[in-house]
């Protein structure tokens, strides 16, 4: 499709978007959304938000192929996911965008968008007992110990590499508290227009009501992505952690360190996956009532593409990571071969308070009814093209806002060295 036309085509379901929200926009749209059920139905709700355009808001599957793009992967289970490009914020396909589920430890990536700015990274604590208090049972944990002393680098390695619950409440204790962190947490998802998003735990630890989605999971991500820190702690593959002071034979007190591994298998690899060449983050998570969730980020020929996928079949191990990559390889192969079905929007800050694109809280919550529907078009499948290593750069999609809300304009957050080139394991 020539240039013209596809700006044309953007434009018009941008601005259609726009003329949505304005119609359903009301005051209580602007308020944080109301605290959802706590367990998933099987099915999606069959009304959901329009944040980013009125198709995200269907359940089931949106994709507009053009002639010569490929076919989406048949065998993918996830309850929900979304490709997006990370530099235009182009939703290129989705599925159950707006379904509100339990995110487990990728809203770890809305606690550090949130607190990692807060503390310089060489400030050191001492850990009181008091801080690792309400740490879940079972929870994934570094080995923070009481009474040692780390750096904020040490914690956030923590929460990234091994996703360590513990690291998450001393960091939540240094900003005052685990209720502090979530009314912040709450209120920056509402900053994002992440608003899907319901916050309980800091660490996306289960918790009654906690729940978040696709959509906001990707623009959570591409916010934090915007940060120095944010973009180093999620590409780490292995890093050093201090481990416990300890006295030797002669009297001394010493305090060695052992090695943590990233935990994200793209970028870390395991026996059944291997390292998806251009993989530069961000985060994976776990839990009973989630099931597993992973957001990523990948660069290949110059394009950066974002993907969640979210609670996928357990019928297989490693299952998320699996579609993740089966995701990115089909982002990839069909860029420029299809329309996109909705935007990442930006966050309010960035246009202003009125006249928000879809700006309003999805209208189903975490256990509402209603079925898949909407068929998903097909063309021929063409293979996607050879990795070109882990991204260097990235850029985030901003939104201005144009003629009272009616009319809106892609322009870039430029983004450049997403992460430094690293030999992968």
């Amino acid at each position: 499709m020539p240039a013209p036309q596809r700006t044309a085509r953007r434009c018009l379901l941008v601005a259609s978007a726009a003329l949505l929200s304005v119609s359903l926009a009301a005051p209580a749209a602007l308020a944080a959304p109301a605290v959802p059920e706590t367990s998933p139905s099987a099915t999606p709700p069959a009304q959901m938000s329009t944040v980013g355009g009125a198709l995200l808001g269907r359940p089931g599957t949106q994709v507009d192929l053009a002639n010569g793009a490929p076919v989406l992967p048949k065998d993918i289970t996830a309850r929900s996911w979304i490709v997006a490009d990370a530099e235009s914020g182009e939703v290129l396909a989705a599925h159950n965008a707006h379904w509100r589920l339990p995110p487990a430890s990728t809203l770890k990536m809305l606690f550090a968008d949130t607190v990692l700015p807060k503390f310089p990274k060489t400030q050191t604590h001492k850990v009181d007992p008091a801080d690792l208090a309400g740490v879940g049972p079972g929870s994934s944990l570094v080995g923070i110990k009481e009474n040692e002393t780390y750096t904020v680098h040490d914690l956030w390695l923590g929460v990234f590499l091994r996703s360590g619950n513990d690291a998450v409440h001393v960091l939540a204790a240094m900003n005052d508290g685990v209720k502090e962190t979530v009314e912040d947490m709450n209120a920056h998802a509402q900053e994002l227009q992440a608003l899907d998003t319901y916050v309980v735990s800091p660490d996306g630890y289960d918790a009654k009501g906690q729940v978040s989605s696709a959509y906001d999971l990707t623009l959570i991500a591409r916010s934090g992505l915007q940060k120095k820190d944010f973009r180093e702690y999620c590409s780490t593959v292995r890093a050093p952690f201090p481990g416990e002071t300890k006295k030797n034979k002669k009297g001394r007190t010493t305090r060695g360190s052992f090695e943590i591994q990233n935990t994200n298998r793209l970028l870390s690899g395991d026996y059944d996956v291997s390292v998806y060449q251009g993989i530069a983050g961000v985060k994976n998570g776990y839990t009973t009532n989630a099931g597993n969730t992973f957001t990523g980020v990948a660069e290949r020929d110059g394009r950066v593409l974002l993907v969640t996928v979210m609670n996928p079949e357990k019928k297989e191990h490693n299952k998320a990571y699996k579609e993740t990559a089966k995701l990115f390889d089909w982002g990839f192969a069909a860029a420029g071969k299809v329309r996109p079905v909705g935007e990442l929007v930006p966050p309010r800050s960035a246009v202003g308070a009125k006249g928000q694109p879809g700006a309003t809280p999805s209208a189903g919550q975490a256990g509402g009814g209603g079925s898949p529907s909407g068929p998903v078009a097909s063309a021929s499948v063409r293979s996607g093209s050879s990795g070109a290593g882990t991204a260097l750069g990235i850029a985030g999609g901003a939104l201005a806002l144009l003629a009272a809300g009616a009319f809106l304009v892609n322009r870039r957050w430029p983004l450049p060295n997403l992460v430094r080139r690293r030999s992968r394991p």
